[in-house]
């Protein structure tokens, strides 16, 4: 059984600047809920109820946004308005949060390795919250991913296939096709140039990794930008044991990028908040 997921939330979100100068980026909201809660909310519903956060400095309003307000509270009891704060008030009362520091800023396979203490030696969910994944008619993403690592019990990756104009901002896959969207991986590459890339399938920020890739991490040398990146240390992991990638069913946004953020809100807004439904 996976029970945890790891949320790597230290980075400093320069693409949102100047809004981010005091606000994290994943506290951003798509219509009025944060970056950040969806993806929890994405954990539970893969019955992940116990979230770790890998948090840096000036990402104390995460913590503070999954704990209860007083003062709002006795400010809006008994009034229509305490029905907007059921979902974060279900999260506060049935998830166990925990936190951690990333001291240094040296890339995301450094930031799974600070959340160790969190997770210690079993199997666990990565979410990197910028990554808006939505599957309104089914299952969630981590979700589906959940049933296949109960199948295979190995490290399982997302993945989508992109253009050739973005190819150079993921890490990217070279992978045997298996049944059902599901490949096995056999090498991987971190922001390749359009001519080295070895697919079109690109990793987005959904993980499912086994206890193993810590020790990985701590024999990976500083990759691409001078970073410890997770894409080399699961490559080694594909090289000698099995990673398996997954071409998800649902709809992704990268709200790391304003684009992506408008299309997300604008989606959401739509499809949701114009109906009277949550997201």
């Amino acid at each position: 059984m996976i029970r945890k997921c790891l949320f790597p939330v230290a980075g400093y979100g320069t693409r949102f600047l100047p809004a981010t100068k005091s606000m994290p980026k994943e506290m951003l909201p798509i219509v009025n809920k944060p970056l950040v809660h969806y993806g929890v909310d994405e954990a539970v519903e893969a019955n992940l109820n116990y979230i770790g956060f890998v948090t840096g400095r000036g990402k104390r309003a995460i913590a503070d946004y999954f704990d209860i307000s007083y003062e709002l509270e006795d400010q809006i009891a008994g009034t229509g308005k305490e029905t907007l704060l059921q979902g974060i008030r279900y999260l506060i009362n049935n998830v166990k949060f925990s936190f951690t520091r990333q001291n240094n800023m040296l890339g995301l396979g450094h930031a799974i390795l600070s959340g160790e203490t969190l997770i210690g030696q079993e199997a666990f969910a990565v979410v990197l919250a910028d990554d808006l994944c939505l599957h309104p008619e089914g299952k969630g993403i981590l979700a589906q991913m959940v049933t296949l690592y109960q199948r295979y019990h190995c490290s399982i990756i997302a993945v989508q296939e992109v253009d050739n104009t973005e190819i150079e901002r993921y890490g990217v896959i070279a992978g045997i096709p298996l049944h059902d969207d599901l490949y096995k991986v056999t090498d991987m590459i971190e922001k390749p140039s359009p001519e080295n890339a070895p697919s079109h399938l690109a990793i987005i920020g959904r993980y499912i990794l086994t206890p193993d890739i810590f020790e990985i991490i701590k024999h990976t040398q500083p990759g691409k930008n001078g970073e410890v990146q997770l894409t080399d240390a699961l490559r080694s992991q594909a090289q000698n044991a099995c990673v398996m990638a997954y071409k998800f069913k649902g709809i992704r946004f990268d709200c790391g990028s304003i684009d992506g953020f408008i299309d997300a809100t604008n989606y959401c807004y739509r499809h949701f908040y114009q109906q009277g439904e949550q997201c």
